[in-house]
Formats: structure tokens, C-alpha cells, sequence
């Protein structure tokens, strides 16, 4: 019985329920609008609601209501006619996060109710409760706004950091009018348009590949030297975006299109006097890394990484933009790699495994990376290859793996033909030893190498997992003595008042990884990050559209968790844990946990159920 009416009789009870109402709302339903006025208590009978107020069109939970819990605290005021708000609106809005079952309680049974002792004491209890949340919450908010004062946000829109009055040439026009152009208004760039409309971008770069460096004549038209195919951003994105895309596509420029019209410009060093020089420049020599500057690159990047996090960029944009930079430190070590162990007698691929073949690597860990190649008639040459690949990683601060998952290991590359029989030894003989090794192995992220080679290699895995039923089973067993944890109760008292932490990693993250990856390999999905699987999956129609979205979100929040406390773990010169203490967490990372838990938990019986 609900503490509210504890102290009547079931009569009593039976007559005052009578003049309540009880609703019931589908998941993202509203139950309370932001200007609804409010006709007494909300109890949750079930499911699970988010308060929220909008800003600026977008919505931040503040409190998440469970089962049992009331809502409409601010309403206490008018009923005890003590509000000095009076006809102002409410800010806050509520809505289910779930299927909710609610009860109504009108003022006029609050009324009755209220000379009551038990009611008092529980209302009271249940105010303070809240508003010690609100200050907590206020407080928090406080010190990332001063900690926030001083810097420019990677959250700071696209159309407030580009140049409007873009510089342009028509396709017709010749070399020297642009060479002209550029010098004249000290630009480094000259956007190609016909009526308003992108043709193309012709940089300094382009005017000495391709036009000195081919011996062009000053009078060739600049649409057959310019690049066609043009990296663009649109207005509405945001500083983090256009960086990303800059790092990803390895230009300088982006044009800003709306529609096909160009309305601006970004350029990189736009962004290097938004943000820090140095820092910029030394991510910017990457690609041009030595053995003795590789170490480097590891400091700039974690300085992007804190400067990110700080200011609050999205988790997923964020880890976004570092694994792009990883790709392209990895990249880096590869191309140095081949320059002292020469050419490559035949096709391979590099691949790489765990958090970074996830696209979830934020601090550098230990590598985990494999070979594959065409013919057993090059071994040698590979062995030298995987040696040297691991010796680059390792002077940019990648740990070598200590269960030796690299490729310098004979286990772990190999011709097509020594993987098709690895892979049928994991599958035919699945032992826990192998079915770990699998596990780790279906995290792999294609990075470098010849591609034809790299789909020749996924269609053989595709066809030994056609005849796998055994092998996949097996996986699912080992997953059922790993299920996700629930956190229904209070975090406080969960699973009894022994428990204060939880595991992200062992607990959380690698459940929902096996569960993703063991589905999408059920349904002929080989490879792919957790999110793109889940995207293949939801195509597929074995995952509903909402509930792929209810996954993500669900990952992201607990990924958000995750790295925030790695992060301070590593700030604070902690040794690195994935132990989460529940004291440390904020009541909005608790409700987060505790409905991102839920959903991860029904994404695995989903898995189950298959088998």
C-alpha cells in the first residue's frame, strides 16, 4: 500500500480512489505539459517517466520518476495557497519513458488526506528528498558553467565561425585570374560556383600539383584542375563536425551549402585561432610522424580529448573524432612500417580488434590487431611486417597486448586459406579459450589494404558461419553467465546494502558488445562497430526501429558514464579501473544507469530467446 493512504481504512481507500483518475500513457507520451495546469499528484502505478524542461529546442531530463513515485511536487505550493508564481508558467514537463500507469490525485483528496501525521511525514520526506537533488543538481551546473566561462565550446554552431563573404570564381574562368584572386585577398582557396551553386574548390595545393607541376599554361580553366568532389558541412552543424570531417577527409576547407547554394566558408585555420595553435598543429603533424615524434602525437591527441569532454560534446561525436585521429596515427605507423620492411609482395589487409575495432578507444590501450594476405609463399615477409607494425604503435603509445593479440604473433595473421582453418578450429572445437579468442576477433574494424582482398576475406567468413548453429549456441551459453544487471530499486540498496559499485566494463559494456555482435552474426552480419550493427540489425526487421534507438541511446549513456570516470581516473593519476563506486555518480548519471541498464538488459533476453 502506497504510504499516502497507509493510514486509512479500505473503505476509506475505496471511497477517495473512486474521485482519482487513473491514465495510461505509451512510451513518449506526455503526461504533464509545460503550461498544463496542475490538478493535484501524479502517482506512478508503473513504468518508468522522465521530467524534462526544453531548451533551445532541446530536451534535458532532469529527474526520471519510477514506479511508485510522484510527480507534480511544485503543485504542493498552490494547493497550500502559498505560490508567489501565480500565473506564470510551469517550465517542466513530464513524459513516459516507458508504457506508464498513473493515478491521479486530485487537490480535493489531498485535502482529506492531509490531517494525516503518516501523509505529512511521507510529503515532507519526499520534498526534501527533491530538493537536495535540485541543489545537487543547480551546484553541479554552477561549476561547469565557470569551468566553461573561459573557453570557446566544440559545440559553437557552424554559421557562427564561418567567413560569409566567400570568394568565388565561375568554372570558365582560367588558372591566372585565380592565382591573381588568391593573392589579392590573401586567401588560400577560391570556391568554384556556377549561379550560387558548388562546382568544385581550388586550392593553393591544387595550383602546384596541378597545374605547376604539369607544366599546364597559366590560360587552362580552372574546372579541369580544381576538385570535383567536394567535402561540404552544412550551417547547422557544429565546430566538433567540421573538425571531424577535416581530420577524416584530410582538407582544409569546407564549403558551407545549404541546399546547393554556397553560403560560406570554414577553413582549418579558422579553427586552429578557435581553439589552441599548438595543439592543433602538432595533431596536424601526424601524417608526417617520425620514430621520434610518434610519441608525441599521443599528448595532442589527449589534449583534444579533454578539451572535448569538457565541454560537453556528445560522447558518440566525441569518440567520433578520436578514433579518426587514431585511424590516422595508425595509419601513420603503417606507412612507416612499409617504408623500412618495402613493398608488399602480395595483396593484405590490417585489421583491428576491441575498443579501437569498436570505434570506442578514447585513452590508448594495449593493441589488438591481426594480418591478412593473399598466399602462404610470403610468410616471412609478414612476420617482419607485424614486428615492425607493433614496434611503430608502440612508440606512439600503444602497450604491446600481454595475451599477445598482435600481429607479430604467428596466431594472429596469415594467408586467406590459415584463417579459413583458424576460424573452422574456433567454430568445430568451441572450447571457452576459443570461443574468447572469437569474441575478440569479431570486434575487428578493417583499417588498411587492398579491399577487394578484405571482402574476399568477409564472404569466407560469411560462409563458414553458415554452417556454425553449434558455434553460435555455445556463444550464447557463455553470455547467459554474464547477464546485465537490473537496477529497479533505489541505487542505494540494491541487491542489498552490500553492493556499492558495479563493473562497466565486465558487467555493462562487454554484455551489451557480445550481445550485438553474437545477433548480428546469427543474421550474416560480420563486422561493424556496435552502432552500425545495430543499424544492419533494425534493417533486417529483428530489431524494432524504436528499440535500436532505445539501444543506442541506452549505450551512449552508459559509454558517457564509462569514459568520464576513465577520464578522472586518468587526470587524477589513479590506476585505471572500470569499477564504478555508485557514491561518485550524480543523481542524473544514477537514472540514467538505472533505465540505460534496462534496456541493455532486454536487448540481451532478446539474444536468449533465440536459442
Amino acid at each position: 500500500m502506497h504510504p499516502l493512504f497507509s493510514g486509512l481504512s479500505q473503505k476509506e481507500i475505496e471511497r477517495l480512489i473512486v474521485q482519482c483518475e487513473r491514465k495510461t500513457f505509451e512510451k513518449d507520451d506526455t503526461i504533464l505539459g509545460k503550461n498544463e495546469k496542475r490538478k493535484g499528484l501524479v502517482l506512478l502505478l508503473d513504468g518508468v517517466a522522465e521530467v524534462y524542461v526544453e531548451h533551445e529546442g532541446y530536451d534535458e531530463v532532469l529527474e526520471v520518476v519510477q514506479k511508485g513515485g510522484l510527480i507534480g511536487f511544485s503543485s504542493l505550493a498552490d494547493f497550500l495557497g502559498v505560490s508567489k508564481g501565480e500565473g506564470k508558467e510551469e517550465l517542466v514537463a513530464v513524459r513516459a519513458a516507458e508504457r506508464c500507469e498513473v493515478l491521479v490525485i486530485p487537490f480535493s483528496v489531498l485535502s482529506r488526506l492531509w490531517d494525516d501525521p503518516n501523509v505529512h511525514d511521507y510529503l515532507l520526506a519526499q520534498a526534501c528528498v527533491r530538493l537536495k537533488d535540485v541543489y545537487v543538481s543547480l551546484a553541479e551546473q554552477i561549476k561547469q558553467a565557470r569551468k566553461f566561462g573561459d573557453s570557446t565550446s566544440f559545440v559553437v554552431p557552424v554559421q557562427d565561425l564561418m567567413i560569409r563573404e566567400v570568394v568565388t570564381l565561375p568554372p570558365s574562368a582560367t588558372v591566372q585570374e585565380a592565382a591573381k584572386k588568391m593573392a589579392a585577398t590573401h586567401i588560400s582557396s577560391i570556391v568554384v560556383t556556377d549561379e550560387q551553386k558548388l562546382c568544385g574548390i581550388l586550392t593553393e595545393t591544387d595550383l602546384v600539383e596541378r597545374v605547376l607541376g604539369q607544366s599546364l599554361p597559366y590560360d587552362t580553366v580552372i574546372e579541369r584542375v580544381m576538385t570535383k568532389d567536394v567535402a561540404t558541412i552544412s550551417r547547422f552543424a557544429y565546430y566538433y563536425d567540421a573538425l571531424a570531417m577535416m581530420i577524416e577527409r584530410g582538407v582544409k576547407h569546407l564549403p558551407v551549402v545549404d541546399g546547393k547554394k554556397v553560403q560560406g566558408i570554414v577553413t582549418f585555420s579558422d579553427l586552429m585561432r578557435k581553439k589552441n595553435a599548438s595543439m592543433m598543429r602538432t595533431i596536424q603533424q601526424i601524417d608526417h610522424a617520425d620514430d621520434q615524434t610518434l610519441p608525441k602525437m599521443k599528448t595532442a591527441i589527449y589534449e583534444l580529448l579533454a578539451t572535448m569532454l569538457r565541454d560537453q560534446v556528445p560522447i558518440a561525436q566525441c569518440l567520433n573524432m578520436i578514433t579518426k585521429l587514431y585511424d590516422r596515427l595508425v595509419l601513420r605507423c603503417m606507412a612507416l612500417a612499409l617504408n623500412e620492411v618495402g613493398n608488399p609482395p602480395c595483396r593484405f589487409a590490417f585489421y583491428q580488434m576491441g575498443s579501437s575495432g569498436r570505434r570506442e578507444q578514447f585513452l590508448l590501450t594495449d593493441q589488438d590487431h591481426f594480418l591478412v594476405y593473399e598466399s602462404d609463399e610470403h610468410v616471412s615477409y609478414f612476420a617482419k611486417l607485424g614486428e615492425v607494425i607493433v614496434h611503430f604503435m608502440e612508440r606512439a603509445g600503444y602497450e604491446r597486448c600481454k595475451g599477445k593479440m598482435m600481429a607479430s604473433e604467428e596466431a594472429w595473421r596469415g594467408s586467406l586459406e590459415t584463417w579459413r582453418d583458424r576460424l573452422r578450429e574456433w567454430m568445430v572445437h568451441a572450447t571457452n579459450d576459443n570461443l574468447l579468442l572469437a569474441q575478440n576477433f569479431f570486434s575487428y574494424r578493417f583499417v588498411y589494404g587492398d579491399i577487394d582482398l578484405h571482402r574476399t576475406f568477409e564472404q569466407q567468413i560469411r560462409e563458414q558461419l553458415n554452417r556454425a548453429k553449434i558455434f553460435f549456441f555455445r556463444l550464447v551459453e557463455m553470455e547467459r553467465q554474464n547477464e546485465i544487471p537490473t537496477l529497479d530499486r533505489p541505487i542505494r540498496s540494491i541487491f542489498g546494502l552490500e553492493r556499492k559499485t558495479i563493473d562497466m566494463k565486465k558487467e555493462v559494456l562487454f554484455p551489451y558488445h557480445h550481445s550485438v555482435q553474437i545477433l548480428g552474426l546469427i543474421h550474416g552480419i560480420v563486422s561493424g562497430t556496435p552502432f552500425e550493427r545495430i543499424e544492419k540489425l533494425k534493417e533486417k526487421q529483428v530489431l524494432s526501429p524504436s528499440f535500436a534507438k532505445d539501444v543506442q541511446k541506452a549505450a551512449e549513456n552508459v559509454l558517457s558514464i564509462y569514459i568520464r570516470h576513465k577520464w578522472n581516473h586518468y587526470k587524477a593519476n589513479k590506476q585505471s579501473s572500470s569499477v564504478l563506486s555508485f557514491t561518485t555518480m550524480t543523481t542524473r548519471e544514477k537514472d540514467e544507469l538505472i533505465l540505460s541498464l534496462k534496456t541493455l538488459k532486454q536487448l540481451q533476453a532478446q539474444l536468449f530467446s533465440h536459442f
